[in-house]
Order: C-alpha cells, then structure tokens, then sequence
C-alpha cells in the first residue's frame, strides 16, 4: 500500500487518501480474518507490523520523533476505519499508541531515541499499566511502590487487565513513589525481560479474545533512575493526560464497530423476507435503521468535538473527551446489540460476525474508566462552574 498517514496540515485530498487507505487496510488484513483470531485468541503480530509499514504505529506521535503527526481529529476518523474491521485490534492499536505518545510528549531524547522507533514501526509493541487489583476506578489509590536505591528505583506490585501483558516490548508503569493520592505517583519505562517482571495467565474474556490480557508483576523490579518517564510526582498528569486521547480513541472504536454491524443490518433487512415482504418494508425496522444512524451520527460529532477540543488544548478538553466516551460507547453497544437482534437467530451465530461485535464493544463501555466515573467527571465540572 503505497499510500501512508499524513500531519495536522494535510489537506482535504490528503486526507480522503489516507482513510481509503486505512479503509483498505482494515477490509484487507482486519475484517477477513477477525472472526479467526476470535475463534484461537490470536494475537496478529505479523499483520500489526504491517500496520506499522502504513504509519498507524505512531499515529499522534509528532513527526521529528518518527511517527505519523495526525490531529486527534484525524485520529479518531482512523481509529473507526480500523474498528470496522475489527475492534478488538483496532482497540489494542489505541492503546499502543497512547503509550508511544506518552514517551514522545513525556520522555527524554534517550527515552525517545531508544523507544519510539520500535513502536512506531510496530516491531515492538506498548503497554499501558495503571490498573490494579484492588485501584480500579480509583486510580490515584494504587499500591505498587517504586522505592529510591542508590541510583536505582525497585518496582513491587500488581497491575490488572493490562492489554498486550506479556506481548510487549515496553511497558509504562505508574508507581507509588511518594505521599498518599495522586501527587506520590511517578510514571517508569520497564523494558520486557528486566528481571522481576512476570505475566498472569492470560485472562478468559467475554470478548477482545484478538488482544492478550494478563496481570503484570513486578516483584522487586530494578530500572535505573532515568527510567523515570517526565518528572518525579507527574505520574497521575501523564496518566490522565494519556486517557483523555485514549477515551476518545476507544470512542471512535465504539463507532466503527458498530457502523460495521449497522450495515451488514441494513444489507440483511433487503435479504430476508417475512410473511411475503423484505424486513426493510416493516415500519418497525425502518425505525430501527433510523435511531441507529441517527445515533451513530451523534457520536461521531461528538468525538469530532473532544478530538478538536483536545486538539486546540480547549480548557474542557478532558470533560469533552469523558462526554464523547461515555456516550459513543454506550451508543456504539446499543446499536450493535440492535444489528444483532435485527439479524434474529442468525446473529447469534459466530459465522455472521455481529454476535462477536457485540461482545467486543461492551467492555468499551468499561475500560479507559468506567461510564460511570465519566459521569462523575462531567457531574462534578458542572457543578463547580455552577458554584
């Protein structure tokens, strides 16, 4: 594929060029063999290299540091096209990206130098790891300690429901180095092989069966000080700041999942006749197709929305991003789960795809926060603009 991603100044040409290209990509590589890789749990490292080739390894990662330079906005129009094809993939792709944006905007020349041509190549893959056993939701309440030793920091703890554990090159890991809460927190770079470091069994999941998740563990993990990713204390800034771009990328995953089911919907409404009549003749699936694309449309404006917000570092920024995520994954579900029951039995059968659409997209509405501590971020901004 001739055609790669482009930056921020591309034209509208440009743009429509790099899209068809991802487009290509996704109904060549992705979509024929996603039904497969659900079925084994295949994690498609060859095809991901591939993606690499194309430029989506560094998608937001700026160009001098060797990756793609796209604005959020285009990001997202990306993050769809590839979640047509599957969203499991495409949902790992996003978080692979945010880790590489996190060493490019956080890192140091070493850090970047040493890091970022691996990921935005996709030779290597990231890992995001925040999450723990017992600090879910409540991030800024995580056990993991990275104690100082000399010119060394030692990593101990547990980090739950990490997607690419035991799969990727890097990991970032946000650990206790400091006071309770969210200013004792620092961000490290733990290469794969650094002694101490250790998978869980990978994890039996309802969907993403495309992606591994496991436990990492770090039992007395040793990295050398300039490990540390941005500055003492800005863990829990670097955490979130990366979350704000990857609920908007999980977002336009949501859509282009559920755009997917939508139309195979729409081509099985023309194809199956009941009493005499194609179902799209029934008032009732008519209505259906309408509050679908109606829905979906409004979702896509509103990751557009927090993707220029983001973009343009609007002060709402990170309000406008949990608004598109709580409400694209949650309409992203409902309209594949509407797909499925449109389909009647059929789409409760694995060969028909919808069924595993459906399974992906829910923990959607789970991960990079819950959509309810997405309310809980627009709640609380509300009411302190109020007072």
């Amino acid at each position: 594929m001739a055609t790669t991603l482009s930056n921020p100044a591309m034209t509208a040409e440009e743009r429509a060029a790099i899209i068809e290209a991802v487009r290509e990509f996704a109904q060549t590589e992705l979509e024929p063999n996603a039904i497969e890789w659900d079925e084994r749990s295949h994690f498609p490292r060859d095809v991901l290299q591939r993606a690499g080739e194309l430029g989506i390894g560094g998608i937001t990662v700026r160009e001098q540091s060797g990756g793609t330079g796209l604005a959020r906005v285009d990001a997202a129009a990306v993050y769809e096209e590839l979640a047509k094809g599957d969203p499991a993939v495409a949902s790992y792709i996003s978080i692979h990206n945010m880790v590489a944006w996190m060493i490019d905007t956080y890192g140091s020349d070493a850090q970047r130098a040493e890091w970022l041509p691996t990921l935005t190549s996709m030779q290597g893959f990231g890992a995001y790891c925040l999450t723990e056993p017992g600090a879910g939701s409540d991030a800024a309440a995580i056990a993991t300690s990275a104690i100082r030793d000399g010119d060394e920091y030692v990593i101990t703890g547990v980090k739950q429901f990490i997607s690419g554990g035991g799969e990727a090159s890097v990991y970032v890991v946000m650990a206790r180095t400091g006071e309770p809460g969210a200013r004792g927190i620092t961000a490290f770079i733990v290469p794969d092989g650094t002694p101490g470091l250790s998978f869980g069994q990978l994890e039996k999941k309802m969907g993403w069966h495309a992606q591994p998740t496991r436990q990492v563990i770090l039992d007395e993990v040793r990295v050398p000080a300039d490990a540390v990713l941005g500055e003492l204390g800005q863990g829990f800034k670097i955490a979130m700041n990366g979350l704000n771009g990857g609920r908007i990328n999980i977002a336009a995953c949501s859509i282009g999942g559920a755009q997917w089911a939508l139309d195979k919907a729409r081509r099985y409404v023309h194809e199956r006749f009941t009493f005499g009549e194609p179902l799209a003749e029934k008032q009732s699936v008519v209505f259906t197709l309408a509050d679908m694309t109606t829905e979906l449309h409004a979702a896509r404006l509103m990751v557009q929305d927090a993707a220029t917000a983001l973009d343009l570092k609007e002060p709402d920024a990170a309000v406008r991003a949990a608004m598109a995520k709580r409400f694209a994954t949650d309409v992203g579900f409902r309209v594949a789960n509407a797909a499925l029951q449109l389909h009647g039995g059929y789409g409760y059968l694995q060969d028909y795809g919808i069924e595993k659409v459906v399974r992906d997209l829910r923990v959607h509405q789970i991960l990079e926060g819950t959509n309810e501590i997405m309310r809980v971020v627009i709640g609380r901004d509300l009411l302190e603009r109020a007072s």
